[in-house]
């Protein structure tokens, strides 16, 4: 299997723009729910988009930050973030963009409670402590708070935002169908703990898989990876979401490719490193395939043709 090449030094791999489905899939889901309850509004999404872009860059940027001051990243382990490790860019300029990419967030904020009012301001704000804790601080990474992060900010709390943003009110659907995308999204980060593991431990650091046996790890990761499509198909059978939905299952490929990977993750350094890429991968895929089929099933099809 083709490996991972090793990360060039820069603000492109600073900011990981590759990893913004993460932020993009829950707001599309938020949206897709909105526009079929009749609230819907081009630019309104776009600025969310990018808020939510810049919240998840923001939390990149500290991690590499963090990383770096706990003494996490070192020479030996530069290979995904060289950016501090051979002095291209200094600690410093690296917390300011940081810092930087919140502030804009803010802004867009004060664009949001415009347009929505002021339920919106709680959840920004913990947006932005999400994003501004998660190396830097509280450091709930490191005290094996990552993963129930991820899940409650980012694969819930992003797609309630959104539709809240656009309609003004909650909706229990919205958590519905964004819960198999939250599961996998999660699923993304224990593929990072568990690529990281022989060296956080070493280093002290207490991801909730370091908590774990490596091979306990590598079970958390399959199961996050994989509970998503149960999850899905029990909430189509319920009628809580269209059979459309069901598109989402195309993805089932790249989670047989991502299963195969794994077993030889523990004695293959090449295969240990592709456990977040193909978890983005498959995570990318389902995420959008859910939306399109959640999309499909309220459509007037019978008016299009």
């Amino acid at each position: 299997m083709e490996d991972v090449k090793p990360a060039k030094a820069g603000w492109y791999n600073a900011f990981r723009p590759w990893s913004l489905h993460g932020a993009v899939v829950p707001m599309l889901i938020g949206a897709a729910v909105a526009w079929k309850d009749g609230h819907f509004c081009w630019w309104i999404l776009l600025l969310i988009v990018i808020g939510g872009a810049l919240l998840q860059s923001a939390a990149n940027l500290f991690n590499t930050y963090g990383d770096f001051v706990m003494g996490i990243d070192t020479e030996e382990n530069q290979s995904r973030s060289p950016e501090l490790v051979t002095g291209v860019m200094t600690p410093r300029q690296v917390f300011m963009m940081g810092t930087a990419c919140l502030a804009a967030t803010a802004l867009l904020g004060l664009v949001f409670i415009w347009y929505s009012g002021w339920q919106i301001l709680i959840i920004g704000l913990i947006g932005i402590l999400g994003a501004a804790l998660y190396t830097v601080g509280a450091s709930y990474k490191y005290h094996a708070m990552g993963l129930g992060g991820v899940l409650l900010l980012m694969g819930l709390l992003m797609p309630v935002g959104t539709y809240l943003i656009l309609t003004g009110g909650y909706s229990w659907e919205v958590v519905l169908v964004s819960l198999p995308n939250a599961f996998m999204l999660t699923g993304v980060l224990s593929g990072n703990e568990t690529r990281d593991y022989h060296e956080d431990k070493s280093m002290g650091v207490g991801t909730f898989s370091g908590h774990l046996s490596y091979e306990g790890s590598i079970r958390l990761y399959l199961f996050l990876n994989a509970v998503s499509f149960p999850i899905l198909a029990v909430l189509i059978l319920a009628g809580a979401v269209p059979a459309w939905t069901a598109l989402a299952f195309l993805a089932l490929y790249d989670l047989r490719v991502l299963l195969l990977n794994s077993r030889k993750a523990p004695h293959d350094a090449g295969c240990s490193r592709l456990l977040v890429p193909l978890s983005f991968k498959l995570n990318w895929h389902f995420g959008i395939l859910l939306v399109i089929g959640y999309l499909l099933g309220h459509a007037d099809l019978a008016g299009l043709i």
